[in-house]
C-alpha cells in the first residue's frame, strides 16, 4: 500500500549465489518469479518479461536469436519455463513488411504462430511485438502502483519528466498491440540512453543487456518513483479525508455476511458465483473516504486492473453511524438493476458493428462504506484476485489524486480492450466449467472419512468446500491435506458442535463471509452407540437424538435461512444410515435417530420445494474404512454383537451384503455427488441405499 506500508520501498531480491550457472532463459525465469513475488511490482497474471536468447535451430543447425517472452495468461510470479512463448526473432521482423497499417493490426496476432520456435505449444500473447522490437536484449514491463499512479495522472508526461529526467520516457495512451511495439522500438532508437519508459493509463516498460541490470533498473525505477509519490503524499489527507468511521472487525463481518448472499442470489443468473471479502486498511481508507464515489466513478486506468474489475465498481448504499442494513437490502434490488441498466447504456454507446454480445451486466467490485470491499467473480480465485487488482486501483488513485487529478482509462478505449475481438476469441478458448464450478458446499463431520471423501469429490468437480467438525486436530489434518491438492481458496474449515445453536450460526457466517453464501450442505456429522435397551442410559439416549436429530434439525435450519436469502435454490443431504429403515439388534437409540433423520429430510423436502431446496438421504451400511465413528467402543460393541472380532467384521459385513462387496467412503460421497449436482435437479424427498444390497433397507 502506498501510504500504510511501513518500508514502502522494494527490497532487490537477486541473488548472485543462486543465479550462478544458470542458462540465459533460466536467468529469465528467475527474474520474472522474484519480480511477481511481490504485488507492488505487479498482480497476478500482469505485466511479462522477456529475454533475446541465441538458440539451435532444429533444422539447420545454426544459431538464430530467439524471443523468450510470456505467454498468453501466465503470470510472472508463478511460471514455469514452460510458460514462456519462443519465437525466432528474425520472422518477427519480417512481419514488419506485412503490416498494413494501426486500422488492421489485430490480424497480426495471426501471424505469429508462424513465428514459433520449435513448435512450442504456449501462445504467444498481443504483448509480444512490445518485446520484439525493443531493440535490447532484455525486457520487463510491469503494473507497479507507484508508476501507474504517475501514468494515470492528469500531466503524467510532466509529471514523468519531473520524477526521472531522460533516464525514463514517456509515450501517450496505445492498446497494447503491433503498433505500440512500432512505437517503442522508435523510442529506443531515438533515446539510446533511456533505461524505459512509462505509458499513459498503462505501465513501465525496462530494458538492458543483462538479465540483472534489467531486474535492477526495474526495481530502482519503481523505488524512486515511490519515493517521489511519498515525499508529496505525507501531509495530503488521503481521497480528501475521512467521510466515515469504520465499524469493529466483527461488526463487519456480520454486515458483510447478509450482504454477500444477497448480492450472490441476484449476480448468479447465468452461473453460481462466489464472493471475496476484504476489509484491509488500504480497502477501509478508501470505501470510508469523502472522495470514495467520485473516484470509484472515474473506473480503472490500467488495462490490466480494468479487465479484472470492469468499468466500475457498485457503492452499496449502507450508513455505518446509522447501520441501516435492513433499507440496504431491501434497496438491493434496485441499486442492482441501476448498475445493470448503466452497464447496458455503456455497451450501448460503445459499441462497435463487430462487438462480442453483451456480457453480465453485474457489478465485480461491491465498496461498502465502513465495512469493507465485497467481490464476485466465477470461483474464488478470480473473486479474490480481482479484489486484489482493485486494491493496486485504490493504491494508484490515492498516489494520482495526491499529486496530480486522477484520470482512469476513457470509456471508448476501456470497452474496446473489454470487448476486443482477441480477447473474446481468448475468453472462448477456455475450458468448459467443472460440474459444481461456482457451487458452496458445507460438509459436518467433514474431518471423518464419509466427510473428507465428499469434500474431495465435490472439489474435484469445481467446488468450493467448508469443512465443519468438532474435532480441532483432525479438521485441520484434512483441510491441510485438501488444500494441497486442491489450493487454498477452494477450502475452508470451521469448528463447530452441531448442538450447539451458537456454534451451527457461526459456521453459516463463515460460510457466506468466505464464499458469498451455500448452494450445498451435507449433513454427514455422527456418532454410533451399541448397547441392549435395558442397558442404554437416558445420557446415551440423548447423545444420539443430540447429535443425529436435533444436529441435522439445526444445520438444516441454517442452510434454509441462507439459501432463501439467495434465493438460487439448494441441495441437502442426509448421510443416515441403512439402520434408518432396518432395525438392528442392540443399538436402538442410534437406529431410533437415524429414522428421525430421514424423517426430518421428509418435512424438509415438503417446506423447501416452493424454492427450490432439494433435500435428500443417503444411507451408507458398514462403512469401516477412514470412518471416525468406527474407531474405539463402537467396534468393539457391533464385533461383540455378531461374535467376530475387529479384523473380521468388514468381512463380515461384506458377505451378509447382497452384492458381496465392501461399501467404501467413495461410494458415498459418489451418492452425495449426485444429489448435489444438476443431474438430480428433479429429485427431492429421496433415499438412496449405499449399502452393497440389504433387503431390509429396501423403501416400500
Amino acid at each position: 500500500m502506498l501510504k500504510t506500508a511501513t518500508n514502502p520501498l522494494l527490497d532487490n531480491r537477486w541473488d548472485d549465489t543462486v543465479a550462478a550457472g544458470m542458462s540465459e532463459s533460466e536467468l529469465l525465469l528467475y527474474r520474472s518469479n522474484i519480480l511477481g513475488s511481490d504485488k507492488r511490482v505487479t498482480n497476478y497474471g500482469g505485466g511479462n518479461t522477456s529475454a533475446k536468447v541465441m538458440e539451435t535451430d532444429s533444422l539447420t543447425g545454426a544459431q538464430v536469436k530467439v524471443l523468450w517472452v510470456k505467454g498468453s495468461g501466465g503470470d510472472i510470479g508463478s511460471m514455469k519455463l514452460d510458460g514462456f512463448a519462443t519465437l525466432y526473432m528474425d520472422k518477427l521482423n519480417a512481419l514488419k513488411s506485412l503490416y498494413r497499417g494501426v486500422e488492421f493490426e489485430d490480424e497480426m496476432v495471426g501471424y505469429l504462430p508462424h513465428c514459433t520456435f520449435k513448435l512450442n505449444p504456449r501462445a504467444a500473447s498481443i504483448d509480444t511485438p512490445l518485446h520484439a522490437y525493443v531493440p535490447r536484449k532484455h525486457v520487463d514491463h510491469v503494473h507497479a502502483d507507484a508508476i501507474i499512479a504517475i501514468a494515470a495522472s492528469e500531466n503524467s508526461k510532466e509529471l514523468t519528466e519531473a520524477i526521472f529526467g531522460k533516464r525514463i520516457g514517456w509515450l501517450p495512451w496505445k492498446r497494447p498491440g503491433f503498433e505500440l511495439g512500432l512505437w517503442l522500438e522508435k523510442f529506443c532508437l531515438e533515446n539510446p540512453e533511456a533505461d524505459g519508459v512509462v505509458l499513459e493509463s498503462h505501465g513501465l516498460f525496462t530494458w538492458a543487456d543483462t538479465a540483472r541490470e534489467c531486474y535492477d533498473t526495474t526495481i530502482d525505477v519503481i523505488n524512486r518513483a515511490t519515493e517521489w509519490l511519498h515525499e508529496r503524499m505525507e501531509n495530503v489527507p488521503a481521497f480528501g479525508g475521512e467521510k466515515h468511521k469504520a465499524l469493529d472487525a466483527p461488526e463487519r463481518r456480520a454486515i458483510a455476511a447478509h450482504l454477500m448472499p444477497a448480492i450472490r442470489g441476484f449476480v448468479s443468473g447465468n452461473q453460481p458465483m462466489v464472493g471475496h471479502f476484504n476489509d484491509s486498511p488500504a480497502v477501509l481508507e478508501f470505501v470510508n473516504a469523502q472522495d470514495m464515489e467520485p473516484l470509484a466513478a472515474l473506473g480503472t486506468s490500467c488495462p490490466d486492473h480494468f479487465l479484472r474489475t470492469k468499468i466500475r465498481p457498485l457503492v452499496v448504499n449502507f450508513d455505518p453511524a446509522k447501520c441501516n442494513l435492513a433499507e440496504v437490502l431491501d434497496g438491493l434490488p434496485g441499486q442492482i438493476a441501476a448498475y445493470r441498466d448503466a452497464y447496458a447504456a455503456y455497451y450501448d454507446r460503445c459499441k462497435h458493428a463487430d462487438s462480442p454480445a453483451l456480457r453480465d451486466p453485474n457489478a465485480v467490485v461491491y465498496l461498502v462504506p465502513g465495512v469493507g470491499m465485497i467481490t464476485f467473480a466465477k470461483d474464488k480465485a478470480t473473486a479474490r484476485i480481482s479484489g486484489e487488482f482493485y486494491v493496486n486501483a485504490i493504491n494508484v488513485m490515492r498516489g494520482a489524486s495526491a499529486v496530480s487529478t486522477y484520470q482512469g482509462l476513457p470509456e471508448q478505449e476501456a470497452f474496446d480492450i473489454e470487448y476486443w475481438l482477441l480477447e473474446e476469441a481468448k475468453l472462448q478458448r477456455m475450458p468448459k466449467p467443472k460440474s459444481l464450478a461456482g457451487r458452496v458446499a458445507l460438509v459436518t463431520g467433514g474431518a471423518g472419512g464419509i466427510g473428507a471423501a465428499t469434500a474431495e469429490r465435490y472439489l474435484s468437480e469445481g467446488a468450493c468446500v467448508i469443512l465443519a467438525d468438532i474435532n480441532a486436530e483432525n479438521l485441520k489434518l484434512t483441510q491441510d491435506n485438501l488444500i494441497q491438492r486442491y489450493g487454498v481458496d477452494m477450502v475452508r474449515a470451521v469448528a463447530m458442535d452441531v448442538t450447539c445453536e451458537d456454534s451451527v450460526a457461526k459456521a453459516f457466517t463463515e460460510a457466506a463471509v468466505e464464499f458469498g453464501g451455500l448452494d450445498i450442505l451435507v449433513s454427514n456429522a455422527g456418532i454410533a452407540s451399541s448397547a441392549p435397551v435395558e442397558e442404554t442410559t437416558l445420557a446415551l439416549w440423548n447423545k444420539n437424538m443430540d447429535i443425529l436429530s436435533t444436529g441435522y434439525f439445526l444445520v438444516s435450519r441454517e442452510a434454509f435461512k441462507l439459501m432463501r436469502a439467495q434465493g438460487l435454490g439448494g441441495s441437502i443431504v442426509f448421510v443416515a444410515s441403512k439402520n434408518g429403515l432396518a432395525a438392528s439388534p442392540n443399538a436402538s437409540a442410534y437406529c431410533t435417530a437415524k429414522a428421525a433423520e430421514i424423517h426430518l429430510a421428509r418435512c424438509l423436502a415438503l417446506e423447501g420445494a416452493e424454492v427450490g431446496i432439494r433435500v435428500n438421504v443417503v444411507n451408507p451400511d458398514a462403512v469401516l474404512r477412514g470412518s471416525k465413528i468406527w474407531e474405539g467402543e463402537w467396534l468393539d460393541q457391533r464385533a461383540s454383537t455378531y461374535g467376530t472380532d475387529k479384523e473380521g467384521l468388514e468381512e463380515m459385513y461384506r458377505k451378509r451384503s447382497m452384492l458381496k462387496r465392501s461399501v467404501l467412503p467413495e461410494d458415498i460421497a459418489e451418492a452425495c455427488y449426485f444429489f448435489a449436482a444438476d443431474t438430480s435437479s428433479k429429485s427431492t424427498g429421496n433415499i438412496l441405499n449405499v449399502d452393497a444390497g440389504n433387503v431390509q433397507a429396501f423403501t416400500r
